[in-house]
């Protein structure tokens, strides 16, 4: 990973816990209350990790060498802890249990969730679910026209002015490194649809 790539793939995945952070900062400055302490802290450890991941990657390339047992509930209720949702609707229904890096699935479902909200807007109705072989992440957003699905996972391309372009790149880059196959179409919203497949299940 060349250097301006991973200054910019941090900057990117930081922005979203650090929003977090910043938000109950200001609540527990304006009620007081230690609860939101809790997520400022939980903010922070989540910084940590998207921080050593990157330096995994950059160490060592797109493989994943440690794996255990993920709950798909838990990591997707996490990954949208630490995005700026907005008025924004988590449908989650992924139930089972997959092998995989539990922090760079989180980092994948975050950038996922984040893209979503930039796109489809705040009050986005975003769905996780089971494939035979895998899972699918997909929102009621104006979608992602066929001539682009492909461009859209290459680094540095997005259609909104301010973006980075990197989101999808790095979600392309932790399924690879899962030896997971990801596709782009359309969910039945008309909205962008990822599909993962390959995906180890445990227990069956």
């Amino acid at each position: 990973m060349r250097l301006e790539e991973f200054a910019s793939v941090v900057s990117h995945d930081l922005h979203n816990p650090l929003n977090v952070a910043q938000g109950f900062l200001d609540l527990y400055q304006a009620t007081g209350k230690d609860e939101h302490l809790d997520r400022i802290v939980r903010a922070h450890d989540r910084m940590v990790g998207i921080v050593e991941d990157v330096l995994t990657l950059a160490q060592q390339g797109q493989t994943v060498s440690e794996t255990e047992p993920v709950d798909g509930t838990a990591v997707t209720t996490s990954a949208w802890a630490f995005v700026e949702t907005e008025s924004a609707t988590l449908d989650a229904s992924w139930d089972s249990t997959i092998d995989a890096d539990a922090s760079r699935l989180q980092q994948l479902l975050e950038n996922l969730f984040r893209n979503a909200v930039e796109h489809a807007g705040p009050d986005a109705t975003i769905s996780v679910g089971e494939l035979e072989t895998g899972f699918y992440v997909e929102d009621d957003g104006p979608g992602i026209s066929p001539d682009d699905r492909e461009t859209v996972f290459e680094s540095g391309y997005s259609s909104d002015e301010g973006g980075t372009g990197f989101g999808l790149t790095i979600v392309k880059q932790i399924a690879e490194a899962h030896d997971w196959r990801v596709s782009l179409g359309e969910s039945s919203a008309g909205g962008a649809r990822f599909e993962f497949a390959g995906v180890e299940r445990v227990g069956e």
